[in-house]
């Protein structure tokens, strides 16, 4: 199994950096780990609607064209299914089962996810009603990833 994360925006953070790098060197007695980097739009102050929707747009096409015919696909939207570290894990297993090498996680920039992202997504992830940075996101999703492969393993950490 390969999971592939597709991120908008530069890591700026040496915390949020080292704690992504240790829990993908963790990752890696289980799975592949690739962190793909998308240049994000420039945001300017105090933009309009259309502004914001045509940065989304924008970011959207640079999501779409990165993203492998092959791999299974999860937006991270605050708008998408909750799930429990549990489920994810199940989720995971299920995936592998039905003989899907690659996932790829969606994180979007700033302002989201464009539409055209979101329909194209398999399924849509939430980790909670609450905002999060999209730079403290990766963090959150790499450990939960490292978390779902200790469960499906049977080992301990989720406890």
């Amino acid at each position: 199994m390969e999971i592939n994360i597709l991120a908008v925006g530069k890591l700026k953070e040496p915390y949020l950096r080292e704690g992504i790098e240790e829990f993908v060197k963790r990752l890696q007695a289980y799975t592949r780990v690739n962190i793909i980097e998308l240049v994000d739009e420039k945001i300017p102050s105090n933009p309009a609607k259309a502004e914001k929707e045509g940065i989304k747009q924008r970011e959207g096409v640079k999501i779409l064209e990165s993203l492998s015919e092959r791999a299974y696909v999860i937006a991270l939207d605050v708008k998408g299914k909750p799930m429990t570290s549990e489920g994810l894990a199940k989720s995971i297993k299920n995936l592998q089962i039905r003989g899907y090498s690659s996932i790829t996680f969606i994180i979007g920039g700033a302002l989201g996810l464009s539409k055209e992202v979101l329909e194209k997504a398999d399924f849509r992830l939430s980790f909670s009603p609450m905002t999060f940075t999209h730079q403290m996101v990766r963090l959150i999703l790499v450990e939960q990833v490292y978390r779902a492969f200790k469960i499906i393993r049977g080992e301990p950490y989720h406890l």
